[in-house]
C-alpha cells in the first residue's frame, strides 16, 4: 500500500513557524589551524547527553566558516547574556575584526570564551555529520562557566529579553 502524496512544503511557511519557537543566542568559536580566532552568532545550540557530556549545534553548509569547524579540534559555545546584543549583531555581520569586541580569553584547544556570558562550553570536537543543508558539530563538553544573568533571547526574528511570569 502507497503512502498518501502530501502537498509540498512551503519553506517560508516552514520558516515562520520555526521562529516561533523561542531559543537561547550563543557565539561559538574556535581557531583554525594556523590560530585566527573563528566566530558566528548561532541559536541552533542543543543539550546532548550528561553522561557522557555532550551539546550539538549545527552550522549552515554555504558558512564561509565551516572549514574552520570541520578542521578545528576545540570549540567554545558561548550564551550570551542580554546585555551582549551588540556582541551578536557584530559576529552575525560581515564585520572585520569581531574579536575586537568583548572580553576574550583562550579555552580548550584555544578557542575563544567570552568573559560576561550567561554560559560557556568549552568542547573537544566529538564528530560532526551532514544533515540536509547544514552540518552538525557534536562536542564532548571539557569546562562549563556560568554565571546568574538574564540570557539573550531569539523569537520570531527579533531579540527578546527574559521576563518573569508574575
Amino acid at each position: 500500500m502507497n503512502a498518501p502524496l502530501l502537498p509540498a512544503l512551503d519553506i517560508r511557511t516552514l520558516r515562520v513557524a520555526l521562529g516561533g519557537f523561542a531559543t537561547g543566542v550563543t557565539i561559538v568559536t574556535c581557531r583554525t589551524a594556523t590560530g585566527e580566532p573563528v566566530g558566528l552568532t548561532v541559536s541552533s545550540f542543543n543539550a546532548l547527553s550528561l553522561e557522557p557530556p555532550l551539546v550539538l549545534w549545527s552550522l549552515r553548509l554555504a558558512s564561509p566558516s565551516l572549514a574552520a569547524f570541520d578542521t578545528a579540534s576545540h570549540f567554545v559555545v558561548n550564551v550570551l547574556a542580554e546585555a551582549q546584543v551588540d556582541l551578536s549583531r557584530r559576529f552575525s555581520s560581515n564585520a572585520p575584526a569581531k574579536f575586537d569586541e568583548g572580553g576574550w580569553a583562550d579555552g580548550a584547544g584555544g578557542a575563544p570564551v567570552l568573559a560576561g556570558c550567561a554560559a560557556a562550553f568549552e568542547c573537544e570536537l566529538a564528530s560532526h555529520q551532514t544533515a540536509g543543508d547544514h552540518r552538525l558539530y557534536f562536542g564532548r563538553v571539557l569546562a562549563v562557566h556560568s554565571q546568574s544573568v538574564p540570557p539573550l533571547l531569539y523569537h520570531g526574528g527579533r531579540y527578546h529579553l527574559l521576563g518573569e511570569i508574575l
